[in-house]
């Protein structure tokens, strides 16, 4: 139970979209500070519900010499000042089980990234800690498999897993929404949420790092809020072609208004005439 931030506790696909944003990779304390502030401002003049996120670590970068962030206990104590200063709940990636408490002391809604949703061991620590999970569906999983993930978090008796859609691998160095899956996780019960900027990745498309379409972002996360979905991650960042980490398909800064502005007005429509049936 969040008991700071109470909307956490009663997200679903019917309740008014929130969103997920930040940059991919915690870079500086004066930039993170910077990107929040800005994020926080611009969820009060919206009036929408804002989750911070950005990594102190990338794990799973594409070469050994790829820049990973500022680390464990470094990045923890600067997300906790996000929280503490800027009043908006955060979220972080968990790599390895040893993560999970440290972080569940620190952020409001622990998140799994696509390559690890089948890792046992990580899911029920996380689901032990109460805290809302957020899966992400793996780029090589079917939607029906993401039953068995949200299982190893509710064996803990935490009912706050959420499902997040981000593409499925679609030949090489490229990937594709399949918009069947908002339909197929539906069925689950529980919170869907797209990634809205990962999906449009070109996975090594530069040889040694990941390349994307940050051109594509805005379509996609359209025709995923008129699914009728609960959330919308999206990186965002100031000047994206400086950023460290998939530059390529964050959302600048200068345009996200507009587009948050298009996305919640779509998604209010939607969920005031939901999509008839067809058998």
């Amino acid at each position: 139970m969040n008991n700071k931030f109470p909307w956490l506790n009663n997200v679903s696909n019917t309740t008014p979209l929130f969103f997920i944003l930040g940059p991919c990779s915690m870079e500086s304390e004066t930039h993170t500070l910077k990107m929040a502030e800005f994020l926080k401002q611009l969820s009060e003049k919206l009036k929408f519900n804002l989750i911070f996120k950005t990594s102190f670590d990338k794990a799973n970068r594409l070469s050994v010499s790829s820049f990973r962030s500022l680390g464990l206990d470094e990045g923890l104590r600067i997300l906790a000042r996000v929280r503490s200063e800027f009043d908006v709940p955060v979220t972080t990636d968990v790599h390895e089980t040893y993560q999970v408490e440290p972080v569940a002391e620190v952020v409001d809604v622990i998140q799994i990234p696509a390559m690890l949703c089948r890792q046992t061991d990580l899911l029920v620590a996380s689901g032990k800690t109460g805290k809302p999970v957020n899966i992400k569906k793996g780029q090589f999983l079917a939607p029906e498999n993401m039953e068995g993930a949200i299982k190893k978090v509710t064996s803990t008796g935490n009912e706050h897993a959420w499902v997040c859609e981000r593409g499925f691998t679609f030949g090489y160095n490229n990937l594709i929404v399949d918009y069947r899956n908002f339909a197929i996780m539906k069925r689950f019960g529980k919170p869907c949420v797209l990634d809205a900027t990962h999906a449009v990745q070109r996975p090594g498309g530069l040889g040694g790092a990941t390349g994307g379409d940050r051109e594509f972002v805005a379509n996609l996360a359209a025709s995923a809020v008129v699914q009728g979905i609960s959330g919308l991650f999206m990186e965002v960042y100031d000047e994206p072609e400086k950023a460290l980490s998939d530059g390529a398909n964050m959302i600048r800064l200068s345009q996200l208004e507009d587009l948050i502005r298009y996305l919640i007005d779509l998604d209010a429509w939607s969920k005031a005439r939901p999509v008839p049936e067809v058998r």
